[in-house]
């Protein structure tokens, strides 16, 4: 098994990757003790059946560059394959702001081609290349070294099986025209603001109970406060405190060191020095922060009435469609935009893209009286009604 712990090892194979169609990718990481997930392990394929141009790249070893590797990620001419690759390439742009072109995510594909929602690499391996993954070393400190025979077993497996995967996906994918429908769900992993966590966004993550404008103000500037502190030193904002006890200080509102002093749920730390300074300071820009621009609460009484049968009509619709075309229902349409739609709601996902053609298209006509239900044998079907 081949480890590549030099700069130069690493151009070597990229130089070798960029005459291939597509290379497999795969990494580990560490994110307990971090903010940003410090890469441990790169794991590379090149197409064919067995290890031989297959590699590990240790970024950890002194003096590694993975310039060599982001060379490859903007070269058009290859596609790059990764299972679930959402964290892998957070990684990449917030070390080199690289994103890879063109893109392959199998998790994605395997929805589109109807093997379930977010379904796991274990069972795609074990259903298209008749084989298994032992996982026991999946939680496994990716950090330390020298790695394990079966770490290093375990990892190059998540690459070597994935080009076998892939072919099989991409294949159907070209048969029955829905390779679009996959390009469609790529453009956010391509997108650079999905990798761009703004601290002023933070608040949006976290689950409150009150509506209060006032409240929510200081709950957003405790959220941003942690967010920034996080980022800029590279600690997980669970170190500096966590939800519950930002709740509690958006509701109790402690104007002093005394006064926080008394909070039930604030860390120790957190109760002295720059984290308290900049606690206080977050709560008094809540509670001074001007009426008009308090965070806009919308009310019950504004919100469309929901038609709870024309909403029961769009799942039996959505059922079979998805039961039709071998999609996942949840990929194409959530509870939320069902009862969305039965309540006149138009700006919904299930409207927008291939998951129109798939769905939305019909569920448009069932909501404006143009098509019916009825069922035939095991399946339900849809007529046109005249008007």
């Amino acid at each position: 098994m081949q480890i590549l712990t030099s700069t130069q090892e690493l151009a070597s194979f990229c130089e070798t990757a960029s005459h291939c169609d597509y290379v497999t990718v795969d990494t580990e990481f560490l994110r307990e003790r971090t903010y940003y997930s410090k890469l441990c392990l790169l794991q590379l394929a090149l197409p064919g059946e067995t290890d031989d141009n297959a590699v590990l790249v240790d970024p950890l070893s002194e003096g590694m560059s993975l310039e060599p590797l982001y060379d490859l990620f903007r070269n058009d001419s290859v596609v790059k394959v990764f299972h679930a690759a959402r964290q892998d390439l957070e990684i990449f742009f917030v070390d080199a702001g690289v994103i890879p072109k063109p893109l392959f995510d199998t998790q994605v594909a395997a929805m589109v081609c109807g093997f379930g929602e977010q379904v796991g690499y274990e069972t795609l391996v074990r259903k298209i290349a008749k084989e298994s993954v032992d996982k026991s070393s999946r939680f496994t400190d990716w950090s330390q070294r020298p790695l394990t025979p079966a770490q290093q077993t375990y990892a190059l497996a998540d690459v070597t099986h994935l080009r076998q995967v892939y072919e099989y996906l991409a294949a159907k994918l070209e048969k029955t025209g829905r390779a679009r429908w996959v390009a469609e769900e790529l453009d956010v992993l391509l997108a650079p603001e999905t990798y761009v966590l703004l601290p002023q966004d933070a608040w949006k993550r976290v689950k409150t109970r009150s509506s209060s404008p006032r409240f929510l103000a200081i709950v957003q500037e405790l959220a941003t406060f942690r967010e920034a502190y996080a980022q800029e030193r590279n600690i997980p904002r669970s170190r500096i405190f966590k939800d519950d006890a930002l709740i509690e200080l958006a509701s109790t509102k402690p104007a002093n060191i005394d006064d926080l002093k008394r909070s039930r749920l604030l860390l120790r730390e957190a109760r002295k020095g720059d984290i308290a300074d900049g606690l206080l300071a977050a709560i008094k820009r809540g509670v001074d922060r001007p009426a008009d621009q308090l965070p806009k609460v919308k009310s019950d009484k504004t919100q469309p009435q929901v038609n709870p049968a024309l909403a029961d009509l769009l799942r039996v619709l959505l059922k079979a469609k998805t039961e039709n075309i071998g999609v996942a229902a949840k990929l194409i349409a959530s509870s939320a935009d069902l009862d969305a739609l039965a309540s006149g709601a138009r700006d919904v996902g299930a409207l927008k893209g291939w998951r129109f053609e798939a769905f939305g298209e019909d569920a448009l006509k069932l909501c404006n009286g143009e098509v019916g239900l009825f069922a035939k044998g095991k399946t339900v079907q849809t007529f046109d009604i005249k008007p």
